[in-house]
């Protein structure tokens, strides 16, 4: 990891905006290429009954602070509810999900680290991947794993 030695900079109204693989906007901060590879920073706006599907990360500790709303989580076998102000940090390897349970739309700042995955954001919204397949290619070669991945054959473990 190399180490990077300017600030990065996010100021309000000149963020990124990209969405999720499951259509919920994201505001990207911070990036892996911006950090040196040491994180990558994004806030997420979820709507009522939405969150992504099962799926392990097999590079990246990802960390996430509810700001707005109620959110429920999957870690390996254990689901709990995090309501404001909760901090949940995610392990590699580890299948997991989160949704938002909440009546209104909820947000949440994410972190990765090392940095990486929230390239995946910035992927779908450039290349239009607009259905599951190609979404899944993208999160395939960023090491991210779900039902989807498997399925076309990948076990997410390729080289960055």
């Amino acid at each position: 990891m190399s180490s990077f030695r300017n600030a990065v900079v996010s100021l309000p109204g000149k963020e990124r905006v990209a969405r999720t693989p499951f259509g919920a906007r994201i505001v990207i901060h911070a990036t892996a290429a911006e950090t040196g590879g040491a994180f990558g920073m994004w806030e997420t706006f979820t709507p009522p009954g939405h969150g992504p599907a099962p799926h392990t990360h097999t590079r990246e500790t990802e960390v996430f602070r509810v700001i707005r709303g109620l959110y429920r989580f999957q870690c390996g076998d254990e689901a709990f509810d995090a309501p404001v102000g909760t901090v949940v940090v995610l392990p590699p390897h580890v299948p997991h999900s989160w949704r938002n349970i909440g009546d209104e739309p909820g947000q949440m700042f994410g972190t990765v680290t090392p940095g990486g995955c929230e390239q995946m954001f910035i992927d779908i919204e450039a290349c239009g991947a607009d259905t599951p397949e190609k979404i899944a290619v993208i999160e395939a070669r960023l090491g991210i794993i779900n039902d989807i991945t498997l399925a076309l054959g990948s076990t997410g473990l390729q080289p960055r």
